[in-house]
């Protein structure tokens, strides 16, 4: 069995899927001749034939070794797309990173990262993936963008704290920072009950605060509209209200609240995995982001 190759199994693939040794001849790229010839090698290989061959145009026939061969030869060749792919990862220039994100990563910090890693790579494969908030798992991952600590065999390092906003209409509460208190029983528009939006809930219950959700909508800006339309107030995560327009919008007010509640925003990086250079440049690349947005808040 030594002498099987990955050669002589990705061969043996293509007839079974092409049905005859010409058409698989075609697909790879080879000769018929040297189809035959890798699956006579394979044949010895393994002490028996892998195909029936009726001849003409007929279309071969598996055999019952051949099957045996083709399940585990598709397996072997599997592990071997793998190894390829791991190796393109970690190929700077040319290489792949899989970064896990959400919504405010992707908008604020992850166009200064892809825009640096190009600039420098202009080969690099960047892939970016939505993280689910309630279960955030590195996996294949290279990075993970998350607004937390995750669980698992990890590396990683805080970028900022986010703070949460209130955003109300002009004159709705006093100027300057806004007691959690104040906010108990106040209408409020507010997200659905997502995974962040309860424990924002959460946290300003906790601090006497239990504001009367009087209308629930997806996104930021509807949010804005609805707050500007006198409907209630909000409460909004920072990297939210940024580039919005609502600090100089004579509708609204955007106050602190006391105590703020806040997000500890982190990028994270398997402990075990030789990072490649590409990644270890993102890291760097992000953090600067990071700081300078966090000058900003």
């Amino acid at each position: 069995m030594a002498d099987v190759e990955l050669r002589h199994l990705r061969t043996m693939a293509a007839i079974a899927e092409e049905g005859t040794f010409g058409r698989a001849a075609g697909r790879l790229g080879y000769t018929q001749s040297s189809v035959s010839q890798q699956i006579a090698a394979l044949e010895k290989a393994v002490g028996g034939s892998v195909f029936d061959r009726p001849g003409g145009p007929r279309p071969v026939r598996i055999t019952p070794l051949g099957e045996v061969v083709l399940a585990h030869g598709r397996e072997l060749l599997a592990k071997s797309e793998a190894l390829a792919d791991a190796v393109d990862r970690f190929r700077a220039g040319n290489g792949r990173i899989d970064i896990g994100t959400f919504p405010g990563v992707s908008n604020l910090i992850l166009p200064a990262v892809v825009r640096r890693l190009l600039d420098e790579h202009p080969g690099c494969d960047i892939r970016l993936s939505e993280v689910r908030p309630e279960s955030p798992h590195i996996g294949d991952l290279d990075l993970l963008f998350f607004d937390g600590r995750i669980e698992g065999d990890v590396e990683s390092v805080k970028l900022f704290d986010e703070t949460y906003l209130l955003v109300a209409g002009a004159g709705a509460f006093p100027d300057g920072p806004v007691p959690v208190p104040l906010l108990d029983d106040a209408p409020m528009v507010a997200w659905p009950p997502t995974y962040h939006q309860t424990w924002l809930e959460r946290e300003l219950a906790g601090h006497g605060g239990r504001p009367r959700i009087v209308f629930r909508t997806t996104g930021h800006e509807t949010i804005l509209a609805m707050v500007r339309a006198g409907i209630g107030s909000a409460v909004l995560p920072w990297l939210a209200l940024r580039g919005t327009g609502a600090w100089s919008d004579d509708r609204l007010r955007v106050h602190q609240l006391q105590p703020a509640p806040a997000r500890e925003t982190y990028l994270h990086w398997p402990a075990r995995r030789t990072r490649s250079p590409l990644a270890a440049r993102a890291i760097e690349v992000a953090v600067d982001a990071a700081d300078r947005l966090a000058d900003q808040m």
